[in-house]
């Protein structure tokens, strides 16, 4: 059988010039910008008030289906913009039942710059990134993702290394992240730029239920000090250091404060050493839990994106990478909203653990 002809083939929209589609969000590095940390707040989870049956969210639903069984829902008909504060309340509740949803066509990118903090912001206080670009044009809370031969900061911070790197965003501050927002603006022309999801309540499951009850009531240094450093090696005098160095003590399992799961709350790139064991100790114990993350793809999924495609997850019970598996030059554009949510809610050690050993006995 012949291959389709190239007609056929679905390319992704770029300029015939060269230049980006969404100029307004070009990165900004200001290497004089400071701004102030957030400090302590109660966060009120937005799952709380939602309807179990998500009557306000998926009534215009044309298609719902999982992207993989232990994480990742795709959402067709669904217009996130035009959702009312009840459905934005449930997209909370569901975005913490299935770690991650994938929004197609939406008109998200262009609603405008506060229209877009105003969504997000019901999720919490939006996160303002130490280093990492914000829009040309746009407010400092709008992380900018990019990639292009114009610009290789992306590149450069992961050279010598594989860009397989899982992490929970931000996962060295006192208070994480929770409900977050990836908006593709343009992907390279044709396949790659994907990102992988990976389920931490299912990769807490897949454990022994004695190693389970080893982990709970362990804690963990998160440090961003290297992503910071690095930052200052690749770019010198340019380089942008608009917050202090976090470092905060964190559960290693924790439990979500909407959904009661628990999750295993470690990550390869800001997860420096577990509390009270020896330097060989926590990087052994360090070494098997990152590698189990990295190799569950049986609690994986691909995210692929698409013009007008939004990602949400929920970064208290999921990990995530890029891939850079596309060439080199290319531009990947997409901006980040990133609400802070609750300090990590460590699990119960003396909890029932009956609903884990069965699912880990295939019951």
């Amino acid at each position: 059988m012949s291959s389709l002809a190239s007609s056929n083939k679905v390319v992704r929209p770029v300029n015939t010039d060269g230049s980006p589609l969404y100029p307004d969000y070009m990165p900004f590095y200001d290497p004089l910008e400071k701004v102030d940390d957030k400090g302590p707040f109660e966060h009120d989870d937005p799952g709380h008030r939602a309807d179990p049956a998500k009557p306000n969210l998926l009534k215009d639903a044309t298609k719902i289906f999982d992207m993989s069984p232990w994480v990742g829902t795709e959402l067709h008909g669904v217009q996130i913009s035009k959702l009312s504060s009840e459905g934005l309340d449930e997209l909370a509740l569901m975005a913490a039942e299935r770690g991650c949803l994938v929004f197609r066509d939406q008109d998200f990118a262009d609603i405008g710059f506060e229209a877009q903090k105003k969504i997000v912001s019901h999720f919490g206080p939006l996160h303002i990134h130490g280093w990492a670009p914000h829009p040309v044009n746009g407010p400092v809370e709008h992380m900018i993702i990019y990639d292009h031969k114009d610009d290789l900061r992306v590149r450069k911070s992961w050279a010598g290394k594989s860009p397989i790197q899982f992490h929970s965003d931000q996962s060295p501050e006192p208070q994480t992240p929770g409900t977050s927002f990836i908006c593709m603006l343009e992907s390279p022309s044709g396949a790659g730029g994907d990102t992988i999801i990976s389920s931490s309540v299912r990769a807490f499951e897949r454990l022994s239920p004695l190693f389970r009850k080893r982990l709970e009531g362990l804690w963990a240094v998160h440090s961003n000090w290297e992503g910071a450093m690095t930052e200052v090696n690749n770019n010198g005098q340019n380089a942008v250091q608009r917050r202090p160095v976090l470092q905060n003590t964190h559960p290693v399992v924790i439990q979500h404060p909407v959904t009661k799961q628990k999750a295993l709350y470690v990550n390869p790139v800001y997860t420096k050493r577990i509390v009270g064991f020896q330097q060989e100790e926590s990087e052994y114990l360090l070494k098997f839990l990152f590698d189990h993350i990295v190799r569950g793809q049986d609690f994986q999924c691909r995210v692929r994106y698409e013009p007008g495609t939004v990602l949400v997850w929920d970064q208290r019970i999921t990990t995530h990478s890029q891939t850079l598996d596309y060439p080199v030059g290319e531009r990947r554009h997409a901006f980040r909203l990133t609400p802070i949510a609750n300090k990590p809610i460590p699990s119960k050690v003396d909890e029932d653990d009956e609903r884990c050993v069965k699912k880990w006995q295939g019951m």
